[in-house]
């Protein structure tokens, strides 16, 4: 092999490696979303990652099941009434292989460098919706007291992002808003309150980006900042800002499954408590 070849291949092996995470999960290089925010453990974000996949593809096999069209394909009819306990054990196992070796442009997440201590960005692919992901999984540790990782604290769902100016703040704002007060009457009043949390950003203040996206607020929503019945979230991460509309933040922790395991526990040992009378 000559020098140049060698020099090459050597190169094409480090992209590979930056590619990829050593637990073999795909990487982007930017953050982009829509995807999900999460605060975890200093030191432990490569491991972080790696829950959060599992975690991630769990929650959306149940919430969003990809029909297998290998199991389909010869009589179709036949297993619409298949009980699951029918289905061989080989079967399984191929169902299994084909969904490992699904091309990358299907895989529904994908880690995003952020470059930052305690702090990584998993994007999701359609039809993943990551406010319902992270609803989801939040209310199963509420009910069980499982957070199911240990290293992750905080999760914050990114319905979309856009560059971090104040014009597209605005812009993604409306798209937002417009999405989710879409499935109620145009009548209807809504009480909502503006999160946000600002990282790594020097160029804007946090009175500037909070009263540019109340501008885009319809006057159907009134600010309650005690108890509203909506929650606008606003992540701004260096030049990218996130946006998703959520309920119920503070009851459930603000999605810190930490604190909603410790608080099942506390709950779990008053429960157990025996008083002499």
């Amino acid at each position: 092999m000559t020098a140049s070849n060698l020099s090459h291949s050597q190169s094409s092996d480090k992209r590979r490696k930056r590619k990829y995470l050593s637990d073999g999960i795909s990487s982007k290089r930017y953050v982009d979303g829509p995807g999900v925010w999460v605060s975890c453990v200093r030191g432990k974000e490569r491991q972080t990652v790696g829950e959060l996949y599992d975690l991630f593809h769990s929650v959306a096999a149940d919430l969003w099941p990809i029909e297998d069209t290998h199991l389909l394909r010869n009589n179709p009819k036949d297993t619409e009434t298949r009980e699951e306990s029918e289905v061989s054990i080989e079967e399984q196992i191929n169902a299994e292989v084909i969904a490992l070796k699904r091309p990358k442009s299907e895989q529904k997440f994908a880690s995003c460098q952020t470059n930052t201590p305690c702090v990584v960005f998993i994007s999701c692919k359609s039809p993943v919706d990551p406010v319902q992901l992270v609803e989801t999984h939040i209310q199963n540790v509420k009910s069980t007291g499982a957070a199911q990782t240990r290293y992750t604290h905080r999760f914050v769902p990114v319905s979309a992002t856009c560059y971090a100016d104040l014009s597209d703040m605005q812009t993604l704002c409306k798209s937002v808003l417009q999405s989710y007060l879409a499935k109620y009457d145009e009548t209807s009043l809504h009480t909502y309150k503006i999160e946000l949390r600002m990282r790594n950003h020097t160029n804007l203040t946090r009175s500037a980006v909070i009263e540019a996206i109340a501008e885009c607020v319809p006057e159907r929503c009134k600010v309650n900042l005690t108890n509203p019945e909506l929650f606008l979230l606003v992540e701004i991460f260096k030049s990218v800002c996130g946006m998703s509309i959520t309920t119920n933040y503070y009851a459930l922790h603000k999605y810190n499954v930490t604190e909603l395991a410790n608080d099942y526990a506390r709950k779990g040992d008053e429960g157990s408590r025996v008083y002499v009378m």
